[in-house]
């Protein structure tokens, strides 16, 4: 399932860290998508956080596009077609259709849920995109500045399938006086404070297939070489590092690229790494969904895949600051928020795989993160 929504977090002082035992964002399905925009207008002052931007800004500041605001949610949209039409089309005859939700926010903004539920193929699909802008209260700027995130998944049926990530978004703070709003988007006064790209995909098994990582990891790595040799091992170990869960002691998955504020670049130059990412989503996914999702398979696999689905519920409610953030948007769209959310998972008191099976081998990769190329 995918599902394209999304809020996060940025520290203006500290350039992006990620901490086991900190980590924060994920989803709970089986394969999921998440792209979203947020254009955050603040009512505070920010002369602290200002006055640091200002202060890096005295070294090279990064030009910011003066029309990012609208390219950025025109991009996802399109996107979210083609993801859309790609696995409805996966589904085959007679299997799931996405239903569509367009939404306005009365505080400043929209969106368009799709979700796809009890499919042929995908147990639950969402793909989601919100435009948001308004004032920012105390609180989100708090958050904010702790860096949060929230994103979206898709589950498939089939325990050999994986469950996907994506979610990529943009966000601009402006003092409140900065602009007004137009037609549902900002009419720029001046540049903003503060902007910044984030996001990032990842792959969650249940049953470990080494060429499904590697071929998810390849394709990854050819659209980050295509921009900056050091994005991959860079953003590669930061995913590792980010969907971790720590009172498990095991990453949520086999990994893929996360990333949060981009801003080194100018934000065009930023844009058209995101579009590349975006636009390899379906050659690093579709081809593996081809592959699995009609592989036989017993109950017990079903069970395990449970269970793992469980870990990621987990990560999603207990480290996911993401959630937070977003439930505390004025006017904040709940079905959109926990979308993420699978149908079903199980939690089975002491379980323990048996030594040496395939469920064994898939905690073993989940316990030491691997080099997939």
């Amino acid at each position: 399932m995918f599902n394209i929504t999304g809020k996060f977090a940025r520290n203006f002082t500290t350039k992006a860290s990620s901490v086991r035992g900190n980590a924060v964002g994920g989803m709970i399905f089986l394969a999921t998508v998440a792209i979203t925009t947020y254009h955050l207008n603040s009512t505070t002052s920010y002369s602290d956080a200002e006055k640091e931007v200002t202060d890096v800004a005295t070294v090279k500041k990064p030009k910011a596009s003066p029309n990012m605001y609208k390219e950025m949610p025109k991009y996802i949209k399109k996107l979210q077609h083609t993801i859309v039409n790609e696995l409805e089309k996966l589904e085959g005859v007679g299997g799931g259709k996405f239903v569509w939700d367009s939404w306005l926010r009365p505080e400043g903004g929209e969106g368009i849920s799709c979700v796809l539920q009890d499919g042929n193929v995908f147990e639950k699909a969402g793909v989601n995109v919100s435009v948001v802008h308004g004032n920012l209260p105390a609180a989100m700027e708090k958050q904010m500045r702790a860096r949060k995130k929230e994103g979206s998944v898709c589950h498939p049926h089939n325990p050999n399938a994986p469950t996907v990530h994506f979610n990529y978004r943009y966000f601009e703070l402006r003092d409140k006086d900065d602009n007004s709003v137009d037609g549902g988007f900002f009419t720029k006064k001046s540049d903003p404070k503060a902007w910044w790209f984030g996001g990032g995909c990842d792959l969650t098994p249940s049953y470990l297939y080494e060429e499904d990582a590697k071929h998810f990891h390849q394709v990854i790595k050819q659209e980050c070489d295509k921009n900056d040799l050091s994005y991959y091992p860079k953003f590669k170990k930061w995913c590792d590092e980010y969907f971790y869960i720590p009172h498990r002691q095991e990453a949520r998955g086999v990994g893929g690229i996360f990333f949060d504020d981009l801003e080194d670049k100018d934000s065009d130059i930023i844009f058209k790494f995101v579009q590349d990412c975006g636009n390899s989503f379906l050659r690093s996914y579709i081809p593996i969904m081809q592959k699995r999702k009609d592989m036989p398979f017993t109950e017990e696999m079903k069970i395990w895949q449970q269970l793992r689905r469980g870990r990621y519920v987990e990560f999603n409610l207990v480290y996911d600051r993401g959630t937070k953030f977003g439930l505390a948007t004025p006017g904040a769209r709940i079905e959109s928020i926990l979308m993420s959310l699978p149908l079903t998972s199980r939690w089975q008191f002491k379980h323990e795989p048996a030594f040496h099976s395939r469920e064994q081998e898939m905690l073993e990769v989940l316990k030491t993160p691997r080099n997939w190329i």
